[in-house]
C-alpha cells in the first residue's frame, strides 16, 4: 500500500506588512508496488494499465534509423509487464497501427506470444513520409480509449526532425486534445528536431524530454524509460493546494528532480482550494516550490498561509502547513530558507540557459553572453556539477563566480540541444 510523507521547508516570519510566503514541500511516496497483471498496485491502483510506443518512422529517419528504433522498441517491449495493454505505432505524415494488426485502434495485453508477435511486426516498418506528431498523439489517445479500464497511461515518442507536415495551431489543438489523458515521455533523435517543438508536448502531457545522441543510445534509453514506467504503480496522485480567504497563490511549480510549472494546470476543488496533477508515482521524492501573498498585516500576527496535501482518489494521503508569523526582528525576517533559495536558484539557472540559447539562435551574442554567464554563475550557486560541464561545452568559462564567460565560436549542435534538452533537471540541496 503506497504511503506518502510531507516536509515542509520555509522562513515563516515576515517583516511588518510583509506578505509573500514561499516555501517547499517534500512529497515522498513508499510502498508505491510496481505495474503487474490486473491492476497497477499500490493506492489508486486498481484498474489496467497501458502502454503505447510510438516510433518515428518518417524519410528522414532513413533505413538504418528505422532499424535501430525497430531494436529499441524491442528493448522497451522486454521491459513490460505479462497483462500490460500495449501497442505501437509507425508516425509518419500519418500514424499507422504497427501492432496489433494494422487496420483499427486496438490494444492488446503483453504476453510471452503477443511480445514475440509485435518484435516480428518492428521488423516490417521502413523510413517514408514526413512529420505530424500531434497525428500521432491523437491516434495514442485512441488506442486507449479502446480500453475502459485503463487507469494507467503511458506513451514514449521518439521522432528526429521538426513536425513539418502539421501547423504549430494543429499541434497545440492535438496536445489539448490529449492533455490528461496519459503521459508522454519524448525523445529527439540526433540534431535535426527541435528542443522547444517537443519540450511543448512533454510539458502538457506530465513527460520528459531529452536527447539521444546516437542510434545506438537507443535501446538502453527506451528500456529505461519503459523501466521507469513499470516502476510507477500508482496511477495517478494531485497536489491540493488550499490558501485563506484574500490570500493569491502565486505559483505552483514542481521543482525537483525536474522543473515543472504547474500553475497553469490548477482545477478548481472550492473557492479557497486548486488541484495540480502530479501524475503516477514510484517510490520517490518530489519537491514542490509553493508561493502565496497574504494581505499585509502587523507584527505579532499569525496565519496559517497554505496547506498543502497529495491526494489519491479524494483521500488526502499527506499534508504540510505553510505558516506565516510577522516579527519585527530584522534577523528572523531576512533569513531565507536554504531549500528555498537553492530551488529558486535552479530556476532562474533553467529559464537563462534557454534565453541563452535562444538569443544565440537569433545572433544577439551579447544577450547570449550574458544569460549564459548568468546560468554559469548560477550553477556554481547551486553546486549543479553536471549543469556547469554541460554549459562548459558552450561557452569557455572565464570566471564561474561572476559569471564571466565568452561564445565559444565552434560548438556541436548537439551539445547545444543537450544543454537545453537537460536544463529543467534539477539537483537536490546539499544537506
Amino acid at each position: 500500500m503506497a504511503e506518502f510523507t510531507a516536509q515542509v521547508h520555509q522562513n515563516e516570519h515576515l517583516p511588518d506588512g510583509g506578505t509573500d510566503v514561499h516555501a517547499i514541500v517534500s512529497m515522498t511516496c513508499t510502498g508505491a508496488g510496481s505495474v503487474g497483471l490486473g491492476g497497477t498496485g499500490g493506492i489508486g491502483g486498481t484498474g489496467d494499465a497501458g502502454e503505447v510506443i510510438v516510433v518515428d518512422t518518417s524519410g528522414s529517419m532513413e533505413q538504418e534509423g528505422v532499424r535501430a528504433a525497430q531494436y529499441a522498441a524491442a528493448a522497451a517491449l522486454d521491459q513490460i509487464v505479462d497483462g500490460v495493454y500495449f501497442a505501437i505505432v509507425a508516425g509518419d505524415h500519418e500514424a499507422r497501427l504497427c501492432y496489433p494488426d494494422g487496420y483499427h485502434a486496438a490494444m492488446v495485453r503483453m504476453s510471452t506470444q503477443t511480445r514475440l508477435e509485435a518484435k516480428q511486426a518492428l521488423t516490417r516498418l521502413y523510413p517514408d513520409g514526413g512529420t505530424a506528431m500531434g497525428t500521432w498523439l491523437i491516434a495514442a489517445g485512441q488506442l486507449f480509449d479502446s480500453i475502459p479500464s485503463l487507469t494507467k497511461r503511458h506513451v514514449i515518442l521518439l521522432t528526429d526532425g521538426e513536425n513539418q507536415h502539421e501547423t504549430p495551431q494543429q499541434l497545440d489543438r492535438a496536445i489539448e486534445a490529449v492533455r490528461g489523458r496519459f503521459q508522454c515521455d519524448c525523445r529527439g533523435l540526433g540534431a535535426a528536431w527541435q528542443v522547444g517543438e517537443v519540450r511543448r508536448i512533454a510539458q502538457a502531457l506530465l513527460g520528459t524530454v531529452d536527447l539521444i545522441r546516437r542510434w545506438d543510445d537507443m535501446p538502453a534509453e527506451f528500456a529505461a524509460m519503459m523501466r521507469a514506467s513499470m516502476a510507477r504503480g500508482l496511477a495517478d496522485a494531485t497536489l491540493r493546494v488550499w490558501a485563506p480567504q484574500g490570500a493569491q497563490v502565486m505559483f505552483v511549480r514542481q521543482v525537483a528532480p525536474t522543473l515543472e510549472d504547474l500553475t497553469a494546470r490548477r482545477r478548481e476543488v472550492n473557492a479557497l482550494t486548486g488541484a495540480y496533477p502530479t501524475g503516477s508515482w514510484a517510490d520517490e521524492t518530489r519537491d514542490y516550490h509553493v508561493a502565496v501573498r497574504l494581505p499585509a498585516k502587523s507584527v505579532g500576527a499569525e496565519q496559517l498561509a497554505a496547506r498543502v496535501q497529495l491526494v489519491v482518489d479524494d483521500q488526502v494521503m499527506a499534508q504540510g502547513l505553510v505558516k506565516a508569523k510577522w516579527s519585527a526582528d530584522d534577523l528572523l525576517t531576512a533569513r531565507i530558507s536554504p531549500e528555498v533559495a537553492h530551488y529558486t536558484g535552479q530556476t532562474e539557472l533553467a529559464t537563462a540557459i534557454q534565453q541563452g540559447l535562444a538569443a544565440k539562435a537569433l545572433g544577439d551574442d551579447a544577450t547570449a553572453t550574458n544569460k549564459l554567464g548568468r546560468a554559469v554563475q548560477l550553477a556554481a550557486q547551486t553546486g549543479d556539477e553536471a549543469a556547469t560541464g554541460r554549459l562548459a561545452r558552450v561557452v569557455d568559462i572565464e570566471d564561474a563566480a561572476t559569471g564571466r564567460v565568452r561564445l565559444r565560436r565552434h560548438v556541436d549542435r548537439l551539445d547545444e540541444m543537450e544543454l537545453d534538452t537537460a536544463s529543467t533537471k534539477t539537483v537536490r540541496v546539499r544537506k
